[in-house]
């Protein structure tokens, strides 16, 4: 274990820098993709709700790594070749960013919609007697309240997520795992490469874990 430290330690360390970006990138994305369709699935509207059950469904109900190799592979497949337009290449930081971003932001969809539901109707009903819009209620008064409920599942979701960043190898992105494969590759050290890889995941982890504890502590004292 010393030798993989020593030798490709900072090529490790790179490497979770990478996934650590493809996570956020993907988070980020996955939280406007969240707040739309989690939104669009407590409206009063029977078109809104049925689009968002069939996006959060159809991803939720597809494996991450189909969803990578379709949007690395058969998406440019399909723009270049079947519409003939020509012209569109993904990089794997981008297929691996819109393949976490739609995975994650169908569990942040489901996040959102519960916040929403846990704050009572009659704070939406007391801002809607006092004049306002039903999104501006929902703005100012309705959202305000349902993010301190939702944090630490976001949380929750980020450290899933950075979990999730080790089925792009598949695609090969740079990240932890495909690099750890070409480290065991030259070296033939599996056990040490995996268990370094493990312990670096289980850092990190343990660290945002952590930090979810402390924040949803604060988020219950806090007024």
């Amino acid at each position: 274990m010393s030798r993989i430290l020593s030798t490709y330690g900072g090529i490790l360390v790179a490497a979770m820098g990478q996934t650590l970006l493809l996570a956020l990138y993907g988070l980020l994305f996955a939280c406007v993709i969240g707040m739309v369709v989690g939104i669009m699935s407590v409206l009063h509207n029977r078109a809104c709700r049925a689009i968002a059950a069939i996006f959060v469904n159809l991803i939720r109900g597809v494996p991450m790594i189909v969803l990578a190799y379709f949007i690395f592979f058969g998406v440019p497949y399909f723009w270049n070749t079947i519409l003939q337009i020509g012209g569109l290449t993904l990089t794997a930081l981008q297929a691996g960013t819109i393949c976490l971003a739609l995975n994650c932001g169908a569990y942040m969809a489901e996040i959102i919609r519960a916040g929403i539901e846990s704050v009572d109707v009659g704070q939406m009903e007391a801002a809607r007697s006092l004049g306002l819009p039903y999104w501006r209620s929902m703005q100012r008064v309705v959202l305000p309240q349902a993010i301190k409920t939702m944090i630490p599942s976001i949380i929750n979701q980020f450290i899933i997520t950075l979990k999730d960043t080790s089925i792009l190898s598949v695609i090969g992105f740079p990240e932890l795992v495909n690099t750890a494969k070409n480290v065991v590759a030259a070296t033939f050290l599996s056990f040490q490469t995996w268990a370094v890889v493990g312990l670096m995941y289980l850092i990190v982890i343990l660290l945002l874990q952590r930090a979810a504890k402390v924040l949803e502590r604060r988020l219950k004292y806090a007024k």
